[in-house]
Formats: structure tokens, C-alpha cells, sequence
């Protein structure tokens, strides 16, 4: 549902440059839940887009909690900004580490994980925490190919 344009933040002088809206998503499982979404976009965003992008939200959530429990996301204690935003720069770029090693070593003929549910992700939540789901014993020789200098 499209929301009525808000005059000091929608406009550029007397033209209309983004459009605000109401998303409602129910659950397939759940028909009785449903998730509300308040969206800001630019006037030639398609309706089709919006709810693709709206979809993405629960994998981004993933991926943040995730950093969190793994990496420290949510550990900082710092009293200026520059301190913070070193601590999530450098608890993305753990995460990103961890998820690009992790992808490795998979390719490196690791059987592959059974996927449980209809997320994709690696990460799965186990009471209050997020962890890395990876497949059972495994061992890993190094070759000469994987050592580098």
C-alpha cells in the first residue's frame, strides 16, 4: 500500500522524488502471522523490487547475528565513534574471514552439508545463539598446492 508523500522529505523543491510504503508479508507455514514492513524508496522502484528487496531482510539478520555470537559484533564498549567503528570493521571483516574459509573448505572435497529448513545459510540458531554448521569429522591434509609462500 502506497502512504501519502510527506512534503519536507519526499520532495525536492515541488517534485516528488521517493515514495513511501506499507509491505505486509505472510507466512506460508504461519498464515495467521504476518510482518509489516515500512518502506522508502525512489520514485522508479517497481513493486516487484520492493518485495524482493524486503525478502532479503531475514538473510541480512542472519548474517548479523551471526557476526555477533562468532566474531564479538555486539562486544564493543567504546565511548567514541571511531572506536566503534573500528570494532565492526574488523568484526565484519572476522565474519567474512570465517565465511570465505569455511566456503574453502568445502571445496576442498569436504562432503557437503545437508541443509535443513529452506535457508541457505550456513548458520544455524541453537537456543540463544547462532553457530557455524559444518559437517561432520573431517580431516583436512595439506598439499603442495594448498601451502603458498
Amino acid at each position: 500500500m502506497r502512504l501519502p508523500a510527506v512534503a519536507e522529505f519526499d520532495y525536492q523543491g515541488e517534485v516528488p522524488h521517493r515514495m513511501r510504503w506499507a509491505l505486509a508479508r505472510r507466512s506460508i507455514r504461519k498464515p495467521d502471522e504476518i510482518s509489516y514492513y515500512l518502506a522508502y524508496a525512489p520514485l522508479e522502484t517497481t513493486v516487484q523490487e520492493l518485495v524482493r528487496i524486503a525478502g532479503t531482510r531475514w538473510a541480512i539478520e542472519e548474517r548479523f547475528q551471526a557476526a555477533k555470537n562468532e566474531c564479538g559484533l555486539d562486544q564493543y564498549e567504546v565511548r567514541r565513534y571511531v572506536g566503534w567503528y573500528r570494532h565492526i570493521t574488523l568484526a565484519m571483516l572476522a565474519h567474512a574471514f570465517l565465511a570465505v574459509t569455511a566456503q574453502q573448505v568445502q571445496g576442498k572435497g569436504v562432503a557437503p552439508m545437508r541443509r535443513t529448513g529452506s535457508s541457505s545459510s550456513q548458520w544455524r540458531r541453537f537456543g540463544d545463539s547462532w553457530q557455524l554448521v559444518v559437517p561432520g569429522p573431517h580431516t583436512f591434509v595439506a598439499t603442495e598446492d594448498d601451502i603458498t609462500c
